[in-house]
């Protein structure tokens, strides 16, 4: 490495060490050493800290304990978790040791009110864990941590847009005299957000810790690894984990101590700035120090530094196309045109057909396009009709493409897709119409799209787009019938009825020993692949994570165990499940990654158990929120009494029926009963307690399970008169 790196970064990191230690000591003085100090909504306290060092920070004076460690790191001296990096002539540790500090540093920032400035700043778990599924199945291909702003206004949207159309995640960090990439993309109109792949995290250069402290939770809530196994985590990282930095504009000796900590968990530096290069290290899998000044090269030399692979969609649209603008909302002051929602009638209907009935392409449009509106028109009626033939096609899959219109539509920029079937909303932007997106491309994008992913189905597809109100009305009458005789043929789909439950292995890149069993009656717990899913996902790629598994036989019926499915569990857990009980809560559960929905937890005092979902922030009658709850459920482990689950799998008949069902559930947050509404009534009526949804208690009622005990009595839940569950 070169000296001037070296001699930057321990001036860097010793500049770091004395401000975190002269930072601390004034706040303990001032507030004492037992005051509390945390980071918001969180289960992993201080996560850094807590991954590398094992030590939970909850107060002042845990800070304290912690620094002695990171003074001993900064000095090549191995941590009481035998934390210490040899490569680069130990250089690497004083990188970690400031990493160590400036989450100090945020942490009393945070207490004291100073952050976030000017972004989200920490990053909380349940954001992480939404993200997992769009990690794992190729929708984010990766994270750029952007530190500084683009050399000009223009060159960071050319900037952001090319991660955004390679499905990158940007969070941003930092400025130069208060000059900001954040600033210069609102500037430019751009919409930020989650939703939009773009995340300010902080004005502030030490705002960049909130990006290494969300990537290090991923090892724990994914991986399975525990507090303190700092080179699992460290390996975690460098091979799972797809992130890298950009440093645009500007360096000093603490970015670089800060970058020095990046190259020590395999994150690559890549700039714009004339720096010595740095090859591959013993912690990098290819180069970890590069520079690029030409900004069109920038983002395609990133990807190619951290060896970041991503499928790109060949879309003939005169808009920009990615998962990245997925989220993306068009607002009124933006609109061009809309269809559906409360200004016109609209639906979306996908049905197969036979090979002469499909002509390949065909794309036609039935009525006015939106460029013969008249002036101040905003709005038309509109039926998409989809037919498709292919030699495997399945009626059942039927309603499985459908649902994909929504995604593909929204992959467009521009362009905003709500709800399917018959209660669609779609708007087009002013600017995607400026740019020539017509009714046509709606159809050029799911022709195009469908055929790319679903070519092992389908072998010709055609699209219809009515805009006559008499014609969508026509159309309508006929695609109902079909969807209430899908809802029921599905609905009559059982457990018993199948001979074969599919798996899903798709967490495994984050998660490795983690395994869903995918059943009639059981959807995944992200609650994004039901059984017809896995199904046609394992026609389209028969290698792919949704394999089909023959039952076998039947070990018991009651718990759902079936010799066959516990032994492909085994198998693919890598021998860390032996075996899996489909319908039980208490024995032998099936495992979780970290992506799920809700959280299912057995409250002892009550005899029953309750549900929260994740975006759930208040405390549960179990004495823990969703982020606490979500640590001991996770990283592909079994816990008996705990649960990963889809939100939908509550309205199952098969719902934890090992225990009793439905009428073990005392207790769950107001928002989900009404979410789930007139189904759990309904759910409710078919085991013979049409008032239990009166009875479950939610937060309004309970928060504590002598408050829980105490409704749960006076309603007289049926709960507590059944059989003990421990």
């Amino acid at each position: 490495m070169s000296d001037v790196l070296v001699q930057l970064g321990e001036k860097g990191a010793a500049a770091v060490l004395n401000l975190t230690r002269e930072s601390l000591d004034k706040t303990i003085a001032k507030s004492g050493k037992d005051t509390a100090v945390e980071f918001p909504e969180t289960n992993y306290y201080f996560p850094l800290i807590n991954a590398l060092l094992n030590i939970e920070v909850k107060k002042l004076g845990d800070l304290s304990l912690a620094l002695k460690e990171i003074e001993s790191l900064s000095k090549g001296v191995a941590t009481k978790t035998g934390l210490v990096i040899p490569y680069l002539g130990g250089i690497l540790n004083k990188g970690v040791s400031t990493l160590l500090c400036e989450e100090i540093l945020a942490g009393l920032a945070v207490m004291n009110k100073e952050h976030p400035k000017n972004g989200i700043g920490f990053i909380p778990d349940k954001i992480l864990r939404s993200l997992g599924l769009q990690l794992v199945d190729g929708r984010i291909a990766g994270i750029a941590v952007i530190l500084g702003p683009a050399k000009d206004e223009d060159a960071a949207v050319s900037l952001i847009r090319d991660f955004q159309s390679k499905s990158i995640v940007s969070l941003l960090v930092g400025n130069i005299n208060g000059k900001t990439l954040q600033k210069q993309l609102e500037n430019k109109g751009i919409e930020l957000g989650l939703d939009n792949y773009i995340v300010p995290l902080g004005e502030d250069y030490l705002s960049a810790i909130y990006a290494v402290n969300f990537a290090v939770r991923a090892p724990l809530i994914y991986g399975g690894f525990k507090p303190g196994q700092w080179e699992g985590i460290a390996e975690y990282i460098r091979n799972r984990v797809p992130a890298f930095v950009l440093l645009l504009g500007h360096v000093d000796e603490v970015i670089v101590a800060t970058g020095l900590g990046a190259l020590a968990f395999g994150l690559p530096i890549i700039t714009d700035l004339e720096v010595p290069q740095l090859g591959k290290i013993e912690t990098t899998l290819f180069e970890a120090l590069v520079t690029e000044k030409d900004y069109k090269k920038l983002p395609s030399k990133c990807l190619l530094t951290r060896g970041i692979k991503v499928k790109m969609a060949q879309v003939a649209v005169p808009v920009p196309y990615a998962a990245a603008f997925e989220g993306e909302r068009v607002r009124k002051e933006q609109l061009q045109v809309e269809f559906g929602g409360k200004a016109s009638s609209a639906f979306e209907f996908l049905s197969s057909k036979k090979e002469n009935e499909v002509d390949d392409g065909k794309i036609e449009i039935i009525g006015p396009d939106i460029d013969a509106l008249a002036a101040g028109v905003k709005s038309l009626p509109l039926a998409i009709i989809v037919d498709v033939y292919g030699r495997k096609m399945q009626k059942d899959f039927e309603p499985i493409l459908e649902r994909q219109i929504h995604r593909f539509v929204n992959y467009a920029m521009g362009l905003m897709h709500v709800g399917q079937r018959d209660m669609d909303w779609i708007r087009i932007s002013q600017d995607a119409f400026a740019k020539g997106f017509r009714l046509k491309h709606i159809g050029v994008i799911l022709h195009a799209m469908l055929h790319q992913e679903y070519s092992a189905i389908v072998d010709k597809i055609q699209v219809k787009l009515y805009t006559k109100q008499e014609d969508v009305d026509r159309l309508l009458g006929g695609a109902k019938k079909v969807f209430d005789e899908r809802d029921e043929r599905i609905s009559g789909m059982t457990d018993e009825s199948v001979d074969t439950y599919y798996s899903c292995l798709l967490c495994q890149s984050f998660a490795p020993n983690h395994v869903c069993i995918v059943t009639p009656e059981r959807l995944g717990l992200c609650g994004a692949y039901s059984w017809l899913d896995a199904k046609a996902s394992f026609e389209i790629t028969p290698t792919g994570p949704n394999q089909p598994i023959a039952k076998g036989a039947t070990l018991d019926s009651k718990l759902g165990q079936w010799e066959n499915v516990n032994e492909f569990v085994k198998q693919k857990s890598n021998k860390s499940i032996d075996k899996v009980s489909m319908y039980s809560l208490m024995e032998s559960p099936q495992s979780s990654c970290g992506c799920f929905e809700c959280i299912l937890a057995i409250i002892p005092e009550v005899n029953g158990v309750m549900i929260v979902h994740r975006d759930f922030s208040g405390m549960t009658p179990s004495g823990m929120s969703f982020t606490t709850l979500a640590g001991s459920v996770g990283g592909g482990v079994q816990t008996p009494g705990f649960l990963g689950v889809g939100k939908l799998y509550i309205l199952s008949k098969k719902f934890i029926s090992a225990e009793g069902g439905l009428e073990r559930l005392v207790w769950m947050p107001k928002e989900l009963k009404e979410l789930l509404g007139d189904k759990l009534k309904r759910r409710a009526q078919e085991i013979g307690q049409p008032d239990l949804l009166e009875k479950i208690a939610d937060e309004t009622v309970a928060t504590s399970s002598d408050e829980l005990l105490a409704f749960l009595e006076k309603v007289k839940h049926p709960a507590l008169n059944l059989e003990p569950l421990m």
